[in-house]
């Protein structure tokens, strides 16, 4: 499901965390784990990796990492809202210096006008520093766009170290 070159990437980072000394978590929705299941397919990456919440259902956003449902009814799921404040949760309910997370539209079905299939929005949270969103619409099919997601996430979490 994962690429070599996803695994060489991942492996990097992973390596660069260790450096840092720096503990990573994911939140995620369109990707089901494929993020974290990316980071711990690597041999030591309980070293770095703290834990990864699969968010989702909107109550997972909620329960797990604290997404006001306030905040889902008025903005959607799929919303930068949404994205950072489950990178934030992530990091408020981890040991984790570093949280990434992703909420989109993989597809086939379930996009909109406004939200497309492909679109997904990512955040990214530090510990005592500032949060950073960002959205793409990734072509392609289903799994295209949740391994493009991927890669995006792992770049994420690299800028924030």
């Amino acid at each position: 499901m994962i690429d070599d070159a996803i695994l060489t990437t991942a492996e990097a980072l992973l390596e660069r965390c260790k450096a840092a000394g720096v503990m990573v978590a994911t939140a995620e929705s369109c990707t089901g784990g494929l993020i974290a299941a990316t980071l711990t397919a690597i041999a030591g990456s309980s070293a770095v990796v703290d834990r990864g919440f699969v968010t989702y259902s909107n109550e997972a956003k909620s329960d797990l990492v604290g997404v006001p449902a306030a905040l889902i009814e008025a903005h959607g799921a799929v919303s930068e809202p949404v994205a950072r404040a489950m990178a934030e949760g992530a990091v408020a309910r981890s040991r984790a210096d570093i949280a990434v997370s992703v909420t989109g539209v993989a597809g086939p079905s379930g996009g909109s006008a406004e939200k497309p299939v492909g679109l997904v929005w990512f955040g990214c949270a530090r510990r005592g520093g500032p949060t950073v969103s960002l959205h793409h619409v990734f072509p392609g099919d289903r799994m295209a766009i949740r391994k493009a997601t991927v890669v995006e996430a792992l770049r994420l979490v690299g800028a924030a170290i």
